[in-house]
């Protein structure tokens, strides 16, 4: 019996992989759909910066940050920087924050007005095989960013194999039709936008 198997993977960063598999020559009518879904959550990176302070009784910045405007849950020393990169900033989730000043006595001026970012939601990606020839993945996105689809047969060398843009929907397909030309093949999707 053919088999065709759906897998959802996922590697550091914005990266999502789409497993696929295909066991012995596809038939149309004989296909049986096994499918597995795992819940995975992305994380990404924000850049911080301010106008630095030519003051002698500044020792530096703290950044403070959370998830609700006024609850700051995390703190950043970022020393005399003008910026800060913040890690691990969990897909879909808003964040606020703010910043203070402070002494090289310790003393600490009161919080900046807070500023919020609304993190991107990691895209979604369905597959079908409408077709014996041809496997369908429908991307679902941040509207107007770019995901580039790549494509592997052992997770380690991946090549592009097209680009796609989310319209007014929230969602586009692409289509493989060069599948079928492979024992296996591996997809992942990874937000190019700037």
């Amino acid at each position: 019996m053919n088999r065709f198997y759906q897998r959802w993977a996922h590697s550091a960063g914005n990266q999502l992989h789409l497993l696929a598999t295909i066991a012995g020559p596809v038939k149309l009518g004989l296909l049986v759909y096994l499918i597995f879904a795992a819940s995975v959550q992305a994380r990404t990176n924000v850049t911080l910066a301010w106008n630095p302070i030519a003051n002698p009784l500044v020792a530096g910045f703290n950044v403070y940050y959370g998830g609700a405007s006024g609850i700051c849950t995390n703190k950043i020393d970022a020393g005399l920087n003008s910026s800060v990169t913040i890690s691990n900033l969990t897909a879909g989730a808003t964040y606020y924050f703010a910043l203070t000043t402070y002494s090289s006595t310790g003393a600490e001026s009161a919080l900046s007005p807070a500023v919020s970012y609304a993190v991107p939601p990691q895209p979604a990606v369905q597959l079908a095989m409408p077709s014996a020839n041809q496997f369908v993945l429908t991307i679902t996105g941040v509207t107007g960013h770019s995901y580039a689809i790549q494509a592997s047969q052992d997770l380690v060398n991946w090549t592009v194999i097209g680009t796609v843009t989310p319209g007014a929907g929230g969602s586009v397909a692409f289509t493989d039709s060069n599948a079928a030309g492979y024992p296996s093949r591996f997809y992942r999707t990874l937000d190019t936008s700037p």
